[in-house]
């Protein structure tokens, strides 16, 4: 796959870091294609065999605080191009307004704001998080095409304009709902470059085999609760 046609947005490499290397997988239109195909087919039973929970969710999101059921999620997708996604509310609707007056409680090093105990989060948010369901909304992204079911997780643009050249290089291929990060101890991982490298790891190691295998592990992992 040719890294050029990939990255209109992105110059350059930090020289003191790996270089960004495709699997032999991505130059296969079949490959890619069936990727898509699993996609579609994927969301689209999802959203279908989900449809009560989802129903479900919005409603409890709009009893149990003020504001609106979504979240509109100004991220970044593939090359670096922007889009909008959505999540269910989790936060309070001042959340984004105080958010800076919390940045010296930031868990993760780099651009990336994380921290265990946020206070912006309602009740009815920490439990949805906990189980990942505030993501659900992001399946009707994987089935207009913005998002993968397996890839590296989109940064917002706020995000990624703090970015380094190195980190940048996520971004080559089409983000994902789920990602080696999230199934790989995400809530131990407190360097976003380390989060980075997992990243780069899949783009380097990517297979259909590898995305069923995440898929798979995700199962795992939101059943256990792990989310924050």
């Amino acid at each position: 796959m040719d890294s050029a046609n990939l990255f209109p947005l992105l110059e350059t490499v930090d020289r003191d870091y790996e270089t960004l290397v495709f699997s032999p997988a991505w130059s296969s239109q079949l490959l890619r294609l069936t990727k898509r195909i699993m996609d579609v087919i994927g969301s689209s039973i999802l959203l279908v065999l989900l449809s009560p929970l989802l129903l479900a969710l919005a409603l409890l999101v709009k009893l149990s605080s003020p504001g609106p059921i979504f979240y509109r999620w100004y991220v970044m997708g593939e090359g670096g191009y922007p889009f909008v996604g959505y999540k269910f509310r989790s936060m309070y609707i001042n959340a984004d307004e105080v958010k800076h007056q919390l940045a010296h409680l930031n868990e993760m090093r780099g651009p990336m704001f994380k921290i265990t105990r946020d206070p912006r989060i309602t009740p009815l948010g920490r439990w949805i998080r906990k189980y990942s369901l505030d993501e659900l909304p992001q399946l009707y992204s994987v089935l207009k095409g913005d998002m993968s079911l397996v890839g590296p997780r989109p940064p917002l643009v706020n995000e990624f304009e703090m970015f380094t050249s190195y980190q940048k290089q996520k971004m080559a291929v089409k983000p994902g709902l789920t990602c080696l990060w999230q199934v790989n101890g995400r809530n131990e991982i407190s360097d976003f470059d380390e989060w980075v490298r997992l990243d780069l790891k899949y783009i380097r190691n990517w297979s259909l085999w590898l995305d069923i295998v995440i898929l798979l592990k995700t199962v795992v992992v939101v059943l256990a609760g792990s989310g924050k």
